[in-house]
């Protein structure tokens, strides 16, 4: 009897544990998903998908798409985002200041926290005057190893976290792949010790090209802010030569705000 509220304790986190992969799997899906969608993406059996899905719609976290049995995210997931985006203050006093580059630059702007190997966008400022220069919003996300925001980022990372991320990153790319990345990544780390931010030329998608730099928060929470869009409205010269010094200045005004400066 003792053992029997350990056992339901590592059950109830079990659970938990795989409702939470089953709302990311439809959240990174690029279209609503059956059961046995889910449970082929998961691993995780047919059965045990259903009851998790049928607790997830009784919630709100899921939604039925109409006449099918194909699942997509539910309004309480907006109730959450909406709610963890409130706890960062910091972008209300970084926002004009990264509106104001996006004017300057003519390009989009995106202010990005790390998950897991990706930059997670969690704000984005777009020149009032540009046409839509790129798909990307809230919730997007960039790779951070080939992402100028991401890059910036692990440039700004003490150093034994940096170790511990290019592990991740090496991890994920194979063996193979990993001395290309990590020749990047050095020639990025290089490139921001100089100059103050990190570059991506087609390298994270090969129609964009953009700026990097990091920001600290008023706690200290460490963010990525990439500056860019297509290539061929911002060609390399130009985000050098005139963007660059702009965004350099953007950086020491949001730490002059804060008391950094």
């Amino acid at each position: 009897m003792a053992d029997e509220p350990l056992t339901q304790g590592k059950d109830e986190v079990s659970a938990l544990a795989r409702g939470l992969t089953v709302l990311k799997a439809v959240a990174d899906a690029d279209q609503p998903l059956s059961n046995r969608e889910l449970a082929d993406g998961t691993g995780i059996p047919k059965a045990t998908v259903s009851r998790l899905v049928a607790t997830l719609l009784s919630a709100g976290y899921l939604r039925q798409a109409p006449g099918s049995e194909r699942y997509s995210l539910g309004s309480a997931t907006l109730q959450l985002g909406n709610a963890y985006l409130r706890t960062f203050d910091f972008r209300q006093t970084a926002r004009l200041h990264l509106a104001e580059l996006a004017e300057t630059a003519g390009a989009n702007v995106h202010l990005t926290v790390r998950d897991g190997l990706d930059m997670l966008l969690i704000d984005t400022l777009r020149p009032r005057s540009a046409l839509i220069l790129s798909r990307m919003d809230v919730g997007s996300r960039m790779t951070m190893a080939t992402s100028a925001a991401g890059r910036a980022y692990l440039a700004a990372l003490p150093l034994a976290q940096r170790d511990a991320a290019y592990e991740d990153i090496r991890a994920s790319v194979g063996e193979g792949a990993w001395p290309e990345v990590a020749a990047r990544l050095a020639q990025a780390m290089e490139e921001h010790g100089r100059l103050g931010f990190c570059s991506s030329f087609g390298e994270w998608h090969p129609d964009i090209h953009a700026l990097g730099f990091s920001l600290r928060g008023i706690e200290g929470e460490l963010y990525g802010v990439s500056v860019g869009g297509p290539a061929y409205k911002l060609p390399r010269e130009w985000l050098l030569e005139k963007v660059a010094p702009a965004l350099l200045e953007t950086r020491r005004a949001i730490a002059r705000e804060i008391g950094e400066g």
